[in-house]
């Protein structure tokens, strides 16, 4: 199963504020729609609170919290403790791909501990300097760009964009 990472970070790295989004951009949230559909995701609590309950639990996908809380429950979602636990549970669901979404802890211990194999990574073209969380990650030999396809500002998405894909070599 291949391990993949979802994120929108800003030119400072920059990805979020309050467990809140940074911004609204349809054509990002299009995007994280169609390529996380029909998989799993793996996402921390605070992530997964974070998100608007009418559309909790992200729709056509299987949902995997990631909590240190030893007895939380979320309706209709499977519950880890630890991300090693968290991608073992999607490997049952016979998947092919899990995406890890989330949020700023997550990211960290995925890139450190080095599970992913590919990164899904909207650059978004500003600067928030008042964010709390951030998602750093500088390619180095071992990822090879595979994707790179600039999206412009227009009248629903107020910054322009870079939808990259990374994967890992070898």
């Amino acid at each position: 199963m291949k391990v993949s990472l979802i994120v929108a970070v800003a030119s400072n790295g920059a990805i979020g504020k309050n467990n809140q989004l940074l911004w609204h951009l349809p054509v990002d949230m299009k995007y994280f729609r169609n390529t996380t559909r029909g998989h799993t995701v793996i996402m921390g609590r605070k992530n997964y609170e974070s998100i608007p309950s009418k559309f909790r639990p992200l729709p056509e996908r299987t949902n995997i919290i990631l909590t240190r809380k030893p007895h939380y429950v979320a309706d209709n979602c499977l519950v880890a403790n630890s991300l090693k636990e968290a991608i073992h549970l999607a490997e049952q669901q016979n998947e092919t791909e899990c995406f890890i979404i989330g949020g700023g802890e997550v990211y960290k211990e995925a890139i450190e501990k080095k599970v992913c194999t590919k990164l899904y990574i909207t650059y978004v073209e500003t600067e928030i300097l008042n964010a709390d969380t951030f998602f750093h990650f500088s390619p180095d030999a071992t990822w090879k760009k595979t994707k790179d396809e600039k999206v412009d500002t227009d009248e629903k998405n107020q910054f322009n964009m870079r939808f990259c894909v990374f994967e890992k070599i070898g």
